[in-house]
This record gives structure tokens, C-alpha cells and sequence, in this order.
């Protein structure tokens, strides 16, 4: 069996980022350190387009994302990541991009094919909610109860956050709670 037929079948026929039926094709994602299927998704031509301009794409055609976030597949959950980081002045996708799971390897995967936050070589300064500002690796505490949507649980007041994670965009960070990897509003934390 060849990687499209399985791929054909693990999808049921669709797009697995949008569920288009129509004008499919295999799609490797770069940055992978595996091949074939586990590192292949199946996309409509409009998908495959945004791929590489996702400009040409109208945001509103990303909300179908909230249920490839969801996806048992590794790289069909990758993709919709780097598609979500692209959408930032979306706040729906930040949302989404906040519930999306990716254990270590894959985030570093998903990083790895992720060309949204370079080039225009800024600096952006993330501060928390008494104004100081946060750095790649500091540790941080929250200041309210967050509910973890996707996750089941709440984040309480007071939980320390070790070894954040800047993003592209100054309002959010990322860090591991409960053991699951999340997006947290700067606002509502505090540098220890």
C-alpha cells in the first residue's frame, strides 16, 4: 500500500485540516526527522496553497482548525499549529492555538517548520501584569484561576510556571502546566 492510498484512508477521503473533498493531495510537512505517513497530511488545493502563501487564504476559512486541533494524526495537529501562529491578529485562532496539544517532540517540529516570526527582525517586549518585563526561560506565577479549555482542568492562582517560552506575540506565552504544554495571557501573570 502506498503512503496516498493510506494516507486516502486514514483521512476517509478529506481534507484533514478543512474536510474538503475535492482536488486532494499528499502533503510532507518540512522539518520532520521521519517520512511517510507519519509525516504526511492529506489537503485540498486551497490548504496546499496557504501552505506556502497562506495570504491567499481568507482567515474565516481557518475556523475549520478547531477540529484538526483535535486530530489523533501528529502531523495534522503540527500543521494546524503553524497555520493558528500565522493567524495572530485572530483572536479565535489564539483561542485555538491555546487548546492545540503537542507533546515536546512534536512542538519542536511544529517550531521547526514555523516561519511566521521571522523577518522583519522587531523585538517585542513582553511584560507581565505589574509591568516587568519577561524573558525567554524566567519563571513566572499566575495571578488568577484559568480554565484550560481542551485540557480539563484549571490553572489555579499562585501555580509557578517554570521556563516560559516567549511567542511573536507580546500579549501571550507559553508554558507547561499540570504537565500540559499551554498559551498563557501575560496579563495574568507575575514574574517570581
Amino acid at each position: 500500500m502506498t503512503v496516498d492510498t493510506e494516507l486516502k484512508d486514514r483521512a476517509n477521503g478529506q481534507c484533514e485540516l478543512c474536510t474538503a473533498t475535492e482536488s486532494l493531495s499528499t502533503y510532507v510537512l518540512p522539518g520532520a526527522n521521519i517520512q511517510g505517513l507519519g509525516a504526511s497530511v492529506l489537503l485540498c488545493a486551497t490548504c496546499l496553497g496557504a501552505t506556502e502563501q497562506p495570504s491567499t487564504v481568507s482567515p474565516n476559512h481557518w475556523r475549520a482548525l478547531k477540529d484538526s486541533i483535535w486530530s489523533e494524526h501528529t502531523p495534522v495537529k503540527v500543521l494546524a499549529y503553524r497555520m493558528l501562529k500565522g493567524l495572530k491578529d485572530q483572536p479565535w485562532a489564539q483561542d485555538l492555538l491555546g487548546q492545540i496539544y503537542l507533546d515536546d517532540d512534536a512542538l519542536v517540529w511544529a517550531d521547526a517548520g514555523d516561519h511566521s516570526t521571522q523577518g522583519d527582525g522587531e523585538t517585542l517586549t513582553v511584560v507581565d501584569s505589574n509591568g516587568t518585563q519577561l524573558l525567554e526561560g524566567d519563571t513566572v506565577t499566575l495571578i488568577k484561576d484559568l480554565v484550560v479549555k481542551g485540557a480539563n482542568f484549571t490553572a489555579k492562582r499562585g501555580t509557578v510556571v517554570k521556563g516560559i517560552n516567549l511567542t511573536d506575540d507580546p500579549k501571550y506565552i507559553e508554558g507547561r502546566v499540570n504537565g500540559t504544554r499551554i498559551v498563557l495571557v501575560a496579563a495574568y501573570l507575575k514574574k517570581a
